[in-house]
C-alpha cells in the first residue's frame, strides 16, 4: 500500500508539473542539452575538430559551413559548445551531489540528534556561510590547482551549508511526527529511521535545491574558467570561451555571444524548472 501510495503522490506531483508551461519548456531545454552532450562525440570528433587548430579559418562568422562560426584558432564554435555541455553538466551534476552528500548527512544527524551535536554542526555551516561560496571555491581550486575533480570538488564543498540547513530544517520537523514515534515504539534503531523514514520524507526541499544548485554550479563553473581557475585550454567549456573571445568582442561579436547564450539559456531553464518542481512539490507555497 505504500509504495502504492507512494507512486500516485509522485504521479500528482508529475500533473502539477505538467500544468506549468514555463517549467515544462525548462525541462525540455535542459533535456535536449543532455541529448545533445551525450552524442556530442557523434555530431563533432573532439581530437579534429573540436581542439584542432586551424588559423586559415579563424574567427569565420556563422555560414553553412560553420552554424556558429569558428573561433580566434579556428575551432568550431558548435562543435565546442555541444562538447562543453558535457564539461558544464557534468561538473553541475557531480558538485550538487557531493553537496547533498555530505552536508544532507551533516544536516540529518544535526536535526535528528539535536543538543551539543546539532550545535557544533551548525556552526561550523555558518563559518562555511560567512564566506561567499565563490570565493570559497577560488580558494580551494587555488590550493589544489586547476583540473575538473578539483572544480567539481571545491563548488561541491561551498555548497554543502546551504543543503546541510535544509536538511536539518526537515529533519527537526519530521523527527517528531507520530508514525516516527510509532517506528521508535517497535524496535527500530536510529539508522533505520533516519535512512527509511527521516530522509525519504526530506526530498522535497532537496530536490528543489538541487535544481537550482546545478544552475549554480555551471554558473560557478563558467566563472572559475572565465578567470583560469577552471577548465584548462584547449579543452572547451562555456566561460573559458568567453574568455578567450572577449578581446575580439568588436570584430568578432559571435565568438563570445553564443557561448554566453547558452549559459544564459541553461541557467534560465534550470531556474524554471527548480520555481516549477517547488510549486509541484508543495503547492501550498504558490498560494
Amino acid at each position: 500500500m505504500s509504495s502504492n501510495r507512494k507512486r500516485s503522490q509522485w504521479g500528482e506531483v508529475w500533473r502539477r508539473l505538467k500544468r506549468n508551461k514555463p517549467a515544462m519548456i525548462g525541462l525540455v531545454v535542459i533535456c535536449l542539452l543532455i541529448i545533445l552532450a551525450v552524442i556530442a562525440g557523434f555530431i563533432a570528433d573532439y581530437d579534429n575538430v573540436v581542439i584542432k587548430q586551424n588559423l586559415e579559418e579563424r574567427l569565420q562568422g556563422p555560414s553553412s559551413k560553420y552554424i556558429l562560426g569558428t573561433d580566434e584558432f579556428g575551432r568550431d564554435i558548435f562543435a565546442r559548445l555541444i562538447h562543453g555541455a558535457r564539461v558544464s553538466l557534468r561538473v553541475g551534476i557531480l558538485a550538487v551531489g557531493i553537496a547533498i552528500v555530505i552536508g544532507g548527512s551533516l544536516g540529518a544527524i544535526a536535526g535528528y540528534y539535536g543538543g551539543v551535536l546539532d550545535n557544533v554542526i551548525m556552526r561550523i555551516m555558518d563559518v562555511f556561510l560567512a564566506v561567499p561560496s565563490i570565493l570559497l571555491a577560488i580558494s580551494i581550486v587555488s590550493a589544489l590547482g586547476p583540473s575538473l575533480f578539483n572544480l567539481m570538488l571545491s563548488i561541491g564543498i561551498s555548497s554543502v551549508p546551504s543543503y546541510a540547513r535544509i536538511v536539518r530544517a526537515s529533519v527537526l520537523s519530521i523527527r517528531e511526527q507520530e508514525f516516527i514515534e510509532a517506528a521508535k515504539a517497535i524496535g527500530a534503531n536510529d539508522f533505520r529511521l533516519v535512512m527509511r523514514h527521516i530522509i525519504p520524507n526530506s526530498l522535497a526541499p532537496v530536490i528543489v535545491q538541487a535544481t537550482l544548485g546545478v544552475a549554480g554550479a555551471i554558473l560557478s563553473t563558467a566563472g572559475l574558467s572565465f578567470i583560469g581557475l577552471g577548465i584548462q585550454p584547449p579543452d572547451p567549456e562555456w566561460g573559458a570561451m568567453l574568455a578567450g573571445g572577449r578581446q575580439y568582442l568588436r570584430d568578432a561579436w559571435h565568438v563570445t555571444t553564443f557561448p554566453g547564450i547558452a549559459i544564459m539559456i541553461t541557467i534560465l531553464s534550470l531556474n524554471l524548472l527548480g520555481d516549477g518542481l517547488r510549486d509541484a512539490l508543495d503547492p501550498r507555497l504558490k498560494n
